[in-house]
């Protein structure tokens, strides 16, 4: 959960404040209790604790309402500096207090990294009878806090300064609105994403799964998320291949080497996977020792393809695509769901074209992410430009580079009429991007695809095209990925979708329900015909009544249930149901085959 920012945000002071107040209430509750740090956070804020006991769902009870007395109050909150003496002497029963004022005084911040001078001022802030270390900003007074808009939602265990040889304290996590209402809307939000929880919902749909024999972070497709999957590649295959790229597959892994010469080794070194030196032998054509890596990226198995070669102008653009799966060393802490896996599949492609043709092909570039997205019906999302933030080593290649390189994706993007934000500090290492963050039913924003500009990883690597002019030019690369990662996107699918998915993406899209044994035959008969035109659809025979096949099938977000009983079988008919619960009677097989192959064929 990521800090928010202080500045010019009204929400920030009031969730610094009223996680002050939460403080307060719980040292009134436990006075011998030990109070750490509460800082706001999205949506919220939080604050560790050491205590007595471990607290209950009552005690959260019980430090609302005495909040609730104290914000009524109105106190207001009185600022001061103090030499790090006078705050050890008023913090000298808060140890983690003394700690955090020891590392201002020798220039730290609360997280002991070195801090600019103006960060390190040790000053206080105090409301009624509490004080606390605290550079602010904060509410006037407490009147600003509404007894109605405020709750505490959970407690959870944090070590002390996330370092797992330190105590582990106590946190609470509370939220707090401007008003009831807007609290409320953000608990039922709250609700809501229970309920579109893409881990619950995979387990429930039988869509993946994750296995501790396997290893954390690394999803199993089970058939059903393994069909949803494939359907999603073949929809962009095609439209890749209908734009004229080239299918390539490379390698899991390559030597240590070619990741050093990109320059990943370098910026992703924490997060590649443990290298395998190979084994020493003694034939002179197979050098022993050599080391290689689960790769981290595609993009420089791609230039190898590129390399095979010699290349001419009237071969580029070259449009290579594959679904390549990467790997990264996560923390085990950072790992969510689909969200954040070890092991995931880009949709990845890298075009090499001339400097003349890298305006038009980044505007095809994204025209097909606008179309990807249009399909899937993500309409509400926003395009972020990510530059490189000055001064940063960890950016490779000249000022000049990177000018071209920003100036080509900011022209495409007001060529194309696309709205969009400048963030410095998003860059890729090798260049800019154009990233697709969309925004979810509940308001939550995941960054989804990227177009990424790149004149540093041809020069590095040395890869050629010979000009029009019989000389030889480095040509330019786009890297892009609509989807972003088959696991994210998916992730975000289900939560988007609640695991009720477009006919054409759902892994069943019909269920034929026979009412007694004896339809069972021709409902055979009739998924054959289906089965025939494309349509994945299945037969349930258990011996559950009718209505409880049609709850389970509901339960499975099947799109549609075709009820067959002795009058459909004799009209040639199904009595068609919709997961909605709508029922649109008996039709004929063949005008509901040509219905439901309309919607699947236009991806309605």
């Amino acid at each position: 959960m990521a800090p928010v920012n202080a500045e010019n945000d009204p929400l920030y002071r009031l969730r610094h404040s009223t996680a002050h107040v939460m403080a307060q209430a719980v040292l009134e509750i436990f006075p011998d209790g030990k109070i750490a740090i509460g800082p706001p956070v999205e949506n919220g804020f939080y604050y560790d604790f050491e205590l007595p006991r471990p607290l209950t769902p009552d005690d959260l009870k019980d430090v609302e309402k005495r909040m609730r007395k104290i914000v009524q109050k109105k106190h207001e909150f009185a600022y001061r500096e103090v030499s790090a003496d006078e705050a050890r002497e008023v913090f000298k029963r808060q140890p983690y207090k003394l700690e955090l004022i020891d590392g201002l005084a020798q220039g730290q911040d609360e997280y002991g990294e070195k801090a600019d001078a103006k960060d390190t001022v040790i000053s206080t802030y105090k409301h009624d009878t509490f004080e606390d270390l605290c550079k602010g900003p904060h509410v006037e007074n407490l009147g600003e806090i509404k007894p109605d808009a405020f709750k505490l939602l959970r407690v959870s265990g944090a070590y002390w300064r996330g370092d797992e040889k330190r105590p582990m304290l106590q946190r609470i996590y509370g939220t707090v609105w401007p008003s009831k209402a807007e609290l409320d809307h953000h608990l039922w939000q709250l609700e809501e994403a229970k309920k579109r929880d893409h881990r619950k919902l995979g387990k429930d749909l039988d869509l993946f799964m994750f296995s501790q024999a396997v290893g954390n972070g690394l999803p199993l497709w089970l058939p059903k998320g393994a069909i949803l999957r494939d359907t999603l590649e073949r929809f962009l295959r095609q439209a890749q291949i209908d734009r004229g790229y080239l299918p390539v597959v490379t390698p899991h892994i390559g030597k240590i080497d070619l990741y050093k010469t990109s320059g990943h080794w370098y910026t992703y070194r924490d997060s590649i996977f443990p290298v395998v030196e190979e084994i020493p032998n003694d034939d002179p054509e197979n050098p022993a020792g050599e080391i290689y890596v689960l790769k981290p990226m595609n993009c420089p198995h791609h230039i190898e393809i590129y390399k095979n070669e010699p290349r001419s102008y009237r071969d580029l653009p070259l449009r290579l695509a594959e679904f390549g799966t990467v790997y990264r060393y996560e923390q085990s802490g950072e790992l969510t769901g689909l969200l954040r896996v070890r092991s995931f599949t880009v949709d990845d492609s890298h075009l090499f074209v001339t400097p003349e043709q890298l305006e038009e092909e980044f505007i095809k570039v994204v025209d097909l992410v606008l179309y990807v997205f249009g399909t899937m019906g993500l309409t509400d999302f926003q395009a972020r430009v990510g530059l490189r933030e000055p001064g940063n080593p960890k950016y490779i290649g000249s000022d000049e580079v990177w000018e071209k390189s920003q100036s080509a994706i900011i022209n495409a993007a007001e060529k194309l009429g696309l709205p969009f934000t400048v963030v410095e500090g998003e860059a890729a290492f090798y260049g800019p991007k154009l990233d697709f963050i969309f925004r979810d039913v509940l308001g939550r924003h995941w960054q989804l695809g990227t177009v990424q500009v790149d004149y540093n990883l041809p020069e590095r690597f040395e890869i050629e095209y010979t000009g029009e002019d019989g000389l030889k030019h480095r040509p330019v690369m786009i890297h892009r990925a609509p989807f972003g990662s088959l696991e994210r996107f998916i992730g975000t699918l289900i939560e988007q979708h609640a695991g009720a998915f477009p006919v054409w993406l759902a892994p069943v899209q019909a269920m034929i329900i026979p009412i007694t044994d004896r339809n069972n035959d021709y409902a055979h008969e009739v998924r054959a015909q289906l089965k025939a035109l494309g349509i994945r659809a299945e037969v349930d025979t258990s011996n559950n009544r009718m209505n409880g096949k049609i709850r389970a099938a509901q339960q499975q977000k099947i799109p549609y249930m075709l009820v067959i009983g002795d009058k459909e079988q004799e009209a040639g008919a199904v009595a068609v149901r919709q997961r909605s619960g709508d029922d649109l009677g008996a039709i004929p097989v063949a005008e509901f085959s040509a219905r439901i192959v309309d919607e699947v064929a236009n991806h309605r």
